[in-house]
């Protein structure tokens, strides 16, 4: 799983798209974060925080990835959440974000089609139809032969 997000006050979740092209080499992302290189490193290949690479494979963390690594630190350290419990609350974060997403993005469509419909007609009104619940059993008629 690669995330790189940002931790969000708003509502804890994480978003990478704050991003506006700040890197830092791992050292100093680890200063940052209060934590050592290695850790990073151990974090990468978890596949907790997985930062952008140059063409020669050194890593490089975003302001989002630091953010991300303070709430990992936190989450183990003040909260008692082991990394496995960690790496399953960014994905839960993640797929929280994406059915957001799409949850705005169906509204929106849903929206649209509401407005498609009321332009079809004259006073831009819908009309409800009524459904049926009866049912209706179908019987072969008695004498009839085929």
């Amino acid at each position: 799983m690669a995330s790189t997000p940002k931790d969000s006050a708003a509502d804890g979740q994480f978003d990478r798209a704050d991003f506006h092209g700040e890197v830092f080499v791992i050292s100093v992302a680890a200063e940052l974060a209060g934590m050592h290189a290695q850790t990073l490193r151990t974090y990468d290949r978890m596949g907790l925080v997985t930062p952008m690479r140059t063409r020669g494979g050194g890593r490089r963390y975003s302001r989002a990835d630091v953010e991300l690594l303070r709430k990992i630190q936190h989450l183990s350290q003040e909260e008692g959440v082991n990394l496995a419990g960690i790496k399953a609350i960014i994905e839960l974060g993640e797929e929280n974000r994406n059915l957001k997403e799409s949850l705005r993005k169906a509204k929106a469509e849903n929206e649209q089609l509401k407005d498609q419909l009321r332009s079809g007609r004259p006073r831009g009104e819908l009309v409800h139809v009524p459904r049926s619940t009866a049912v209706v059993m179908w019987e072969r008629r008695k004498g009839r032969s085929r």
